[in-house]
């Protein structure tokens, strides 16, 4: 069970600090919530305390791990398929894992990809998702505003 001021991730969402756990009665059934405030787009989300485990709910990374990612960034990658749709396949998968080196990778390859050959509507959507979901997650773990971990991110995306 986390408490109120723990940072949190909620995959496909992204990271928050939990500012209130409330009881809340929907359709005659009484819930308990964490109240989360996702830093980058100001975003509040309810989560039922009961489902926590099934959603795949973890405390942010340390920052060192943060540099991890920051590495993981800069490191070139091989576009393995042209086929469209099986790479979204594979992207989708792994932002919904929650895990934050793979969502870094799916960054990664996707601004890649946008450099050399542009990508689809589909995909422009799931790259500003993904960076969003990784930002919310380093400037809780790093202490640091939006503006310097994407300046950071930009400093280390060099391919």
């Amino acid at each position: 069970m986390y408490n109120i001021g723990d940072k949190i991730v909620y995959p496909m969402h992204g990271a928050g600090v939990i500012e209130s756990i409330e009881e809340k009665e929907i359709l005659g059934q009484i819930t308990n919530y964490y109240v989360v405030k996702i830093p980058v787009g100001e975003m509040k989300v309810m989560i039922p305390i009961s489902n926590v485990e099934d959603i795949g709910i973890r405390q942010v990374i340390s920052n060192q791990d943060a540099d991890k990612v920051f590495a993981v960034l800069g490191e070139f990658e091989q576009i393995s398929t042209n086929n469209w749709n099986k790479r979204y396949r594979e992207n989708m998968t792994k932002i919904k894992s929650g895990n934050i080196f793979e969502i870094a990778c799916v960054v990664r390859s996707l601004l890649q990809r946008d450099r050399d050959k542009g990508l689809s509507t589909g995909e422009r959507k799931m790259l500003n998702s993904a960076k969003q979901i990784l930002v919310s997650e380093l400037v809780l773990a790093k202490g640091i505003d939006q503006y310097e971990v994407e300046k950071i991110m930009n400093k280390n995306l060099k391919f």
